[in-house]
């Protein structure tokens, strides 16, 4: 009854304040716990009443889905999560292992294959629970194995949007030998600004959002091994519709290896858009609305 009560209170205090109930609603996602393999995998919820669709979200190397997918700053609106969701979509954001709420494994290091085969375990669950298909919207190494994923286990993909895709299709990542140590690096401030590169892109006070967030989910930079399994990457193995999303500042970007991955593409249904003014953070800049609705965009070209 308390928690009821705090509810009410807040929903009038939102009303007498003139702002909209639809900020209360999107301030915490809903947390599921999967078992991918034996292994608990945080996967994070945002729904709308009924949907247009269903998006899934796979973060980058450093941080995890919350940073990334969710910031929340006041008075700005820079959550993904919301945005899709402003546009009829429903949203869900995966941790991977060792990042955020999803803890690492036993083994202490995450690898390639074991990413694309947590994400497709998310990805059959979810289509499972909503009875689609899912459009998967990969960021930076998400975008790798959003590609990896679709490659292999293409059964619950309707789609895969590939954003700030830091990979050559010609490059060759040797295998290293024997396995070290992880390292079990400390995040910094630093690292966590540094992709904010174009000068009045955001805002000073969201660059201290994100680099708080991102500091509280993910104090320990997650270890990776196995990178030779990138080399599985390959364009003409890609048999869903996907969508090349480059933003023009992007240092990772590269638009020549992008154009020969392009045209490797199997799938004839695919596009390349390039987002003026954005950096490898643009989803959390003022390309931002350009970004959303150019995904969206592609998601119903496809058709509903």
């Amino acid at each position: 009854m308390p928690n009821l009560l705090l509810i009410r209170f807040l929903f009038i205090a939102f009303l007498t304040l003139g702002l909209p109930v639809t900020a209360f609603a999107q301030q915490l996602p809903t947390k599921h716990i999967i078992n991918s393999d034996g292994h608990p995998m945080a996967l994070w919820e945002k729904s709308v009443a009924d949907p247009k669709g269903h998006i899934l979200l796979h973060h980058g190397r450093t941080w995890s889905a919350l940073p990334d997918f969710d910031l929340q700053v006041p008075g700005e609106d820079l959550s993904l999560m919301a945005g899709f969701n402003a546009l009829g979509y429903s949203v869900w954001a995966l941790d991977a292992r060792g990042y955020g709420s999803t803890p690492r494994d036993a083994s202490d290091w995450h690898t390639p294959d074991k990413a694309a085969m947590d994400l497709a375990v998310v990805l059959d669950w979810l289509q499972e629970r909503t009875g689609q298909k899912i459009n998967v919207w990969g960021w930076s190494y998400g975008s790798m194995v959003a590609q990896l994923t679709a490659q292999r286990f293409p059964q619950a993909i309707r789609s895969v949007t590939l954003f700030g895709y830091p990979t050559d299709p010609d490059a060759d990542v040797p295998v290293v030998a024997g396995q070290t140590e992880p390292e079990r690096r400390q995040n910094t401030a630093e690292a966590a600004a540094s992709d904010f590169i174009v000068p009045g892109s955001i805002s000073e006070a969201a660059i201290a959002a994100f680099v708080d967030a991102a500091l509280a989910a993910d104090p320990i930079r997650a270890d990776w091994n196995q990178l030779h399994q990138w080399n599985a990457l390959d364009g003409e193995a890609l048999d869903v519709p996907v969508m090349l999303l480059q933003a023009e500042f992007d240092p990772l970007a590269n638009t020549d290896a992008h154009a020969r991955f392009f045209v490797k593409i199997a799938n004839p249904n695919k596009q390349w858009v390039v987002l003026a003014g954005g950096d490898h953070a643009a989803l959390l800049e003022t390309p931002r609305a350009r970004l959303i609705q150019a995904s969206v965009d592609f998601i119903e070209w496809l058709g509903l």
